[in-house]
Order: C-alpha cells, then sequence, then structure tokens
C-alpha cells in the first residue's frame, strides 16, 4: 500500500523535519530541487502542486512555459546529505491549464508512464521489468580546465599504478592497469565507501543485488540492483546516482559515472536486464527454444537490434559514450545477440535459468543517459520488434556464440556496428523514430529538441581542441 499524506506529514512529525526538498528531472537527466519549510506540506501542495518556469530546464518551448510539481507521496524519504533535517520527494510534472491541469508530455517520468501505459494497451505485457548496473569510478581528486590557453584534466587516485611513485601517499598497494576486478582489501582502498553508499540505498528503498571493485584499476567500482518495476528503477536510477557522488565526496573523494573518464583503462556502462510478465506470468520464458527464450523474447530483442543504431542517441547521449564503444573492452559495438557473450550488444545470462528471471541486457547503454527516456525507448524498441515479429536470427543478427572481438576483418565487415560517434547516432534517430512516437508516448516536440540539443553539443566539444593532438601534431 502506497503511502499517504498523513503518513508522510507523520514522518515529518517523528524524525523532526524541518525542510521538504522536492527534486525535478531536467531534460538532460540531472536532478534540480526546490525546497520549502515542512509545515507548508499540506493537502493544497498535492492538489495545487508548486510553480515553476519549465523553460529553465531544457524542455521545447510551450504556450504555457509555468508548469506545477507535484510530488509522489511514497518516494518520501530522508536526505542523509542535508544538514538541516530534510524529507526528499520526487514527484510528476504538470502545465497549467483550465479547467484541469494535465500531465507535460515532455517531462522524463511521464514519457516513461506513458510507455507502460502503451505497453498495457497492446495486450503483450502489463510489466516491464528491469535491472540496471552501475558502474563509476571513485577518485581522490580530479580537477579539469576548458580555457583558450590551457585545456587539462589532472586525476589522482591513489590505487591506481601510476601512483606508486607518490611520495606522500604511496602505500605500495597499488593495482595494475585493467586489473581491478574483485581485488581484495588493502588495495580495494573503497571497499568501505561502496558499503555505505549501498546500505543509503537501502535506506532509500533500493534493493541492492551486490557490489565489487570492477576491472579498472584507477578506482572503477560497480553495484547492481535487484529487478524491479521500470518507473521505480528509473526513480532509483536517479537516487542511485545521487547517493554514489553524495557518499564520494562525505568521504572526501568524488565520484562519477563518466562513459570514458580514463584512456586505456575499461569504460563505465550502465547494463540494463530486462523483461516482461503479464497476469504475473513470465512473458520472456520457452523451454524449448534457443537459450529458454520465448518467441516474444527473440522478438524483443529484434525489435532492440533493428533501432539499435537510433537508440543510442537516447542511451548513449554524449561525445564521451562512444570513446567507450570501442573495440578491445567488454563494452560492443558489433549489433548482435548470444548466450552469456559479453561482446554481444543483447547478452543472455547463462545463470537466469528459472521462468521468473529468463531475461536478457543490453550492453550499450551508458549513465550519462536520462533514464526515464532510455528505459522507455528500450520499451519502445523491444515492443516494436513483437509487434512485428522481428527475428533476430533470420535478419542475421546470431546468436553469435563466440567473442566477436576475434573475428576476421573480413567478417566483422559483415555485421553491422554500433555508431562510432554522437553524430553518427542523433543521424540514426532523426531517421528512425517512428517505433518512439507510437502511442504518443515520445511526442515529435521533445524527440526535435533532443536531437537538436545533442547537435549542439556535438558542435560545441568538436571545435575544441584536444591535448592529444598538440602530442601528435604539434611539431608538424
Amino acid at each position: 500500500m502506497g503511502k499517504t499524506l498523513e503518513d508522510v506529514l507523520e514522518m515529518i512529525r517523528d524524525k523532526g523535519i524541518r525542510i521538504v526538498d522536492f527534486k525535478l528531472t531536467d531534460i538532460d537527466g540531472r536532478w534540480r530541487h526546490l525546497s520549502i519549510p515542512a509545515e507548508r506540506l499540506s493537502e493544497k501542495t498535492m492538489e495545487a502542486g508548486i510553480g515553476f518556469d519549465g523553460s529553465n530546464y531544457g524542455y521545447a518551448p510551450v504556450e504555457n512555459s509555468d508548469m506545477v510539481f507535484v510530488p509522489v507521496l511514497d518516494s518520501a524519504v530522508i536526505d542523509n546529505y542535508a544538514e538541516i533535517p530534510t524529507l526528499s520527494m520526487i514527484g510528476d510534472v504538470k502545465v497549467i491549464q483550465i479547467p484541469e491541469n494535465k500531465p507535460f508530455d515532455q517531462y522524463p517520468r511521464n514519457v516513461a508512464i506513458r510507455a507502460l501505459e502503451y505497453m498495457k494497451e497492446t495486450g503483450i505485457a502489463d510489466e516491464m521489468i528491469i535491472g540496471p548496473e552501475y558502474e563509476f569510478y571513485v577518485f581522490d581528486e580530479v580537477g579539469y580546465e576548458v580555457e583558450s590557453q590551457n585545456l587539462s584534466v589532472n586525476i589522482f587516485s591513489q590505487q591506481a599504478h601510476w601512483a606508486s611513485n607518490d611520495e606522500y601517499s604511496n602505500n605500495g598497494y597499488q593495482i595494475q592497469q585493467g586489473k581491478g576486478y574483485h581485488t581484495s582489501l588493502p588495495m580495494d582502498v573503497c571497499n568501505d565507501l561502496r558499503s555505505r553508499m549501498c546500505l543509503t540505498m537501502e535506506e532509500w528503498g533500493i534493493k541492492v543485488k551486490y557490489h565489487h571493485p570492477e576491472v579498472g584499476g584507477c578506482g572503477q567500482m560497480e553495484i547492481e540492483v535487484e529487478l524491479g518495476d521500470m518507473l521505480k528503477l528509473a526513480d532509483d536510477t536517479m537516487s542511485a546516482k545521487y547517493i554514489i557522488k553524495n557518499e564520494a565526496v562525505a568521504d572526501g573523494r568524488t565520484a562519477t559515472l563518466m562513459p570514458k573518464p580514463l584512456a586505456g583503462e575499461a569504460g563505465n556502462g550502465m547494463h540494463v536486464h530486462m523483461l516482461l510478465r503479464k497476469d504475473g506470468k513470465p512473458v520472456f520464458y520457452d523451454q524449448d527454444n534457443y537459450a529458454q527464450l520465448s518467441n516474444e523474447a527473440l522478438w524483443f530483442i529484434g525489435g532492440l537490434l533493428t533501432h539499435a543504431r537510433s537508440l543510442c542517441a537516447i542511451t548513449n547521449p554524449s561525445t564521451n559514450s562512444y570513446k567507450r564503444l570501442v573495440p578491445g573492452f567488454e563494452a560492443p559495438v558489433t549489433i548482435g545477440y548470444a548466450m552469456a557473450n559479453r561482446s554481444a550488444v543483447v547478452r543472455i545470462p547463462a545463470y537466469a535459468k528459472s521462468p521468473d528471471v529468463k531475461r536478457f541486457e543490453l550492453r550499450n547503454p551508458d549513465a550519462t543517459c536520462n533514464p526515464y527516456y532510455a528505459y522507455a525507448a528500450i520499451l519502445m524498441a523491444g515492443l516494436d520488434g513483437i509487434r512485428n515479429k522481428i527475428d533476430p536470427h533470420a535478419n542475421g543478427w546470431g546468436p553469435y556464440d563466440f567473442n566477436l572481438f576475434d573475428l576476421s576483418d573480413e567478417e566483422k565487415a559483415k555485421i553491422s556496428g554500433l555508431p562510432a560517434s554522437l553524430s553518427e547516432a542523433v543521424a540514426e534517430l532523426e531517421k528512425d523514430h517512428d517505433y518512439l512516437t507510437a502511442g504518443g508516448v515520445f511526442p515529435q516536440r521533445l524527440l526535435d529538441q533532443l536531437i537538436a540539443r545533442l547537435k549542439k553539443d556535438n558542435e560545441q566539444i568538436s571545435k575544441i581542441p584536444h591535448p592529444a593532438e598538440f602530442a601528435k601534431y604539434y611539431d608538424l
């Protein structure tokens, strides 16, 4: 049973809450916030909402940019990072209209809600269950500057191999490049920090599966959460990123989910596991099919692979994303599916054997995405595959039960690949987006705005000289 307003007011009284903080998501997937004194939270807040100017959040202009934020009561949680006792709540956004306000169709959470409604309308399923994996780096210090006369990034990590000669902090327990996976103490200097992150996530209602050091020896971490409802997991993704970054700061460190913060080290992905249910029963299981996946599951994969290139503009929406999606690491670069193959865009975990957890994961997304848009887009691509019965095998996408990186250049040329740049992904989205607008899930005006913003980002970054260019060309 969900929380009532009285439940939240009782929490405010019991915990001595002084401030209620409302967190809203902008078009890029960043939280913004506004706060009110706790005694101002009332029935009126729930009915009328709190007004704000939506034009500053990056959405396409609307006839009336005056919007209202309406809190979601179930999201109420103590904010661990505020000095004043503070209750945190997310919510939904509505456009002010007469006689009744209506949900703002470009707001990220509303897009995810509409995608789930559309799924139910198709009759294919009534639940989208997902499970993201959060990969990130924790550094001791980071500094960067982008000025005409200085383009630089300086990173310090106590456990990095390059810190072995540092006279101030060296203890001899550094991790070799690319050798961080599951490394133990004393090399794993962030063990307790990750534990604090996970315990806080549990307090916020995020069910943690496990945490561990990842491959990157300079402080790469992973926290994986349990499977859950798509909308809740989108909410939880925003909360998890908030917790990861704030716990790192509280520990005197800094965390980034940036896809490729370090040259020569593993990048940060956000793999998304997924399955569908209808009437409480699994849609993706068939013991007689390949990998025990039903036809619907294979068609869903077919939809993902059909639209993989345009999906990247939403699941990998940064120029930095494509520095991770390169050959030689575990990040996928070719479009295909396979059982227990980490080089495939779609991987079917061999350990997920029972019908209720039979699933697959999409491995290319990263955490620069807006999770509401990304999860909704993934669902829409899969539903398009089921509706059109897109067979991934018949289309030549596998199954590839071998390492795709080991193929010869001639064989690789026969397989289509993910975009090599943000501009390439945006071009794909421009010509392939009907699956997103189906059912009015993604408004065309929103897609136009996203495309315009991504083009602007790409153009801006492409004009900035790179330090590596000085090393390569300065003396020519």
